[in-house]
């Protein structure tokens, strides 16, 4: 298995948890905490992956961006998505400049 494909099995996961327990389960709870508690964890990863960043610790900066990367995930799963719903919406927008793809967003 590559390192890559570590995500897909992890999507599977994600999807089994949750019909887990919560009792159990880290993220069958967050599952049952809602989307928006899920939300909110990602917010904190974030910050803690630029606190990494800002340290100059690479090796710290992988964990929290792993942190960061699963608790996205979750929350994809928590709304019925995935990766490839990314996926697509990153294919979408190749070949179109950052700039101009911003300045199309509806504020």
């Amino acid at each position: 298995m590559s390192n890559i494909d570590i995500l897909t099995t992890l999507e599977s996961l994600l999807e089994e948890r949750k019909s887990a327990d919560p009792d159990i389960s880290y993220v069958a709870r967050l599952y049952k905490k809602g989307s928006d508690k899920i939300a909110q964890k990602v917010g904190e990863e974030a910050v803690e992956t630029a606190m990494a960043t800002a340290k100059g610790d690479d090796e710290e900066l992988a964990k929290e961006a792993a942190d960061l990367l699963f608790h996205l995930m979750v929350l994809l799963k928590s709304k019925d998505m995935n990766l490839e719903d990314v996926a697509k919406e990153l294919a979408r927008r190749e070949g179109i400049s950052g700039l101009t793809e911003k300045a199309s967003r509806s504020e």
